[in-house]
């Protein structure tokens, strides 16, 4: 008789930063430090934060300057980036491997800042509103396109950029006017495979990197094999609204070619139309995973409004409708508090929406390192620093996922303010669990756990509800859950329920 087959295990996935982690090159120290700790709270794999070199010292990346030097050459002010050296970062990504963390690179393609020197160039003004407007004839330009790379002395590569490697730019350096340049040349423009939004929405900012250029072309996708070789396990896509489709199902073919079809590959189209976001995922043949950014606009609706609906909570979301290819998530460095593309969560909603995610049988959730470990804040420019999440109980609900969410999923979405599902277990996962939520008072709800279950005493794993709850020979269980609040219902002597509580969240401590 063939044995039987074992039930995948439940994987989740964390961003490694968040937008105010202190510029003092040890945050891959850090990470490195408690890699091992995450693992045993159920974190697979880590989308770490941009490790190229950045314009400055304190850059996060996203203003990119060298996508060869990953801390390794004196350029721009420092030899580390930001996060610290490549030593650091390549002890980071050994030690993740050894204990079984995946390292997602976080790859910065639409553009370059922080050029070397100036170069005149013809060019010409369009509408910011409209990309595909003129709004000037065309006209000579001082523009910041010349990339020498002098630190890196042309090791790892010897492409230099020029202004016929970009489709446009943003300073005039004669006059220092800012706009919306598009640089003119023979064959030039912007790209015509990228989103519609603002008419053309080919450029994002800084130096916008030309994808019908073979030059540019060549030199990224070789990057893409450079970079591939360090240890990392996926890619995670910087603004793909933002430059050439048909370049990025080239260069996701290169890495096809070189590594075998096992990387994870998830891109940020950050967009709230889901209509815009399944005909990119169509167009791409499925191939990797986007961010739900619908669903994290509907958790902060939900979360600001009073007697809010929570049966519609993943009303027109991605994980809904392409749960296959949806990276699930509360908070990202976007959106969170005093970023450009804030969505407020209420606080007693964090633990609510990471169970939505968490412990569900769709989508890839991502937990935000600032909800794990805190946001440090810059008190310099009144921005405001924020503790841990969920009471700290965000690593609980990720061993809970890791241990217990396997099996049927019973829904129980039949009441407005208070919502619940079940997991059944499997032959080899077979303790099952049970949640249960409130956006308003305490409230009950009788659930289905499977009557494989029946004469089991379940205890909330979160502590945050006291009593007790025997499944009768039906295998139905009453689980109350406070007000405001959630419930995570597990037998008490489940395996593994001495595991929780144990996380270290003092990821700065000396």
């Amino acid at each position: 008789m063939a044995a039987q087959e074992r039930t995948p295990e439940n994987e989740t996935m964390m961003q490694a930063f968040e937008w105010y982690v202190p510029a003092d090159h040890k945050h891959w120290q850090r990470l490195r430090n408690a890699v091992t700790g995450l693992k045993a709270t159920g974190i697979d794999n880590m989308w770490i934060p941009p490790g190229c070199k950045a314009s400055s010292p304190q850059g996060n990346g996203y203003d990119i300057y060298d996508l060869y030097d990953l801390g390794e050459f004196d350029q721009k002010g420092s030899r580390s980036t930001k996060w610290g050296s490549k030593e650091d970062l390549m002890q980071l990504i050994e030690k993740a491997n050894e204990v079984g963390v995946g390292i997602y690179w976080d790859a910065v393609l639409n553009h370059k800042a922080a050029a070397d020197e100036t170069q005149k160039c013809l060019a010409v003004e369009v509408d910011p509103n409209d990309r595909t407007r003129e709004i000037s004839q065309p006209y000579e330009i001082e523009a910041w396109v010349r990339f020498k790379f002098p630190g890196r002395g042309g090791k790892y590569s010897n492409q230099e950029y020029q202004w016929y490697h970009f489709s446009g730019t943003d300073t005039n350096a004669a006059n220092q006017k800012n706009a919306i340049y598009r640089i003119e040349g023979n064959g030039k423009n912007w790209s015509q495979s990228v989103d519609k939004e603002k008419g053309n929405y080919d450029f994002l900012m800084y130096s916008d990197l030309d994808y019908n250029h073979p030059e540019v072309i060549n030199d990224v996708k070789n990057w893409g094999i450079w970079v591939g070789k360090t240890g990392i396990k996926g890619i995670r896509f910087d603004a793909i609204k933002h430059f050439s489709e048909d370049f990025l199902r080239q260069f996701v073919e290169t890495l096809d070619t070189n590594f075998g079809t096992g990387w994870f590959l998830v891109g940020e189209f950050w967009k709230d139309s889901l209509p815009d976001m399944c005909a990119y995922l169509s167009r791409m043949a499925h191939k990797f995973s986007l961010f739900d950014a619908p669903l994290v606009y509907n958790f902060s609706q939900i979360s600001r409004t009073e007697d809010a609906d929570l049966r519609k909570v993943f009303d027109n979301t991605l994980v809904e409708v392409e749960p296959y290819n949806a990276v699930t998530l509360v908070m990202n460095h976007d959106t969170q508090p005093y970023q450009a593309l804030e969505a407020r969560i209420e606080p007693f909603f964090k633990p609510l929406a990471y169970a939505l995610i968490l412990l569900r049988q769709s989508g890839y959730p991502c937990v935000f390192y600032g909800d794990l470990y805190g946001i440090k804040g810059d008190p310099g420019n009144n921005i405001q620093a924020f503790g841990v999440a969920c009471g700290g109980k965000l690593p609980d609900l990720c061993l809970a996922r890791k241990l217990y969410a396997y099996g049927k999923q019973n829904d129980y979405f039949d009441y407005p303010q208070c919502v619940g599902w079940t997991r059944e277990g499997t032959w080899d996962y077979p303790h099952g669990l049970a949640c249960v939520m409130s956006n308003a008072g305490p409230n009950e709800k009788t659930m289905y756990v499977g009557y494989l279950h029946k004469g089991e005493v379940w205890t909330d794993i979160l502590g945050w509800e006291p009593s007790e709850v025997t499944i009768d020979e039906h295998g139905n269980g009453l689980f109350p859950c406070p007000g405001t609040s959630v419930a995570i219902w597990v037998k008490k002597d489940a395996a593994g329920r001495e595991r929780f509580g144990k996380f270290d969240a003092d990821i700065y401590k000396a």
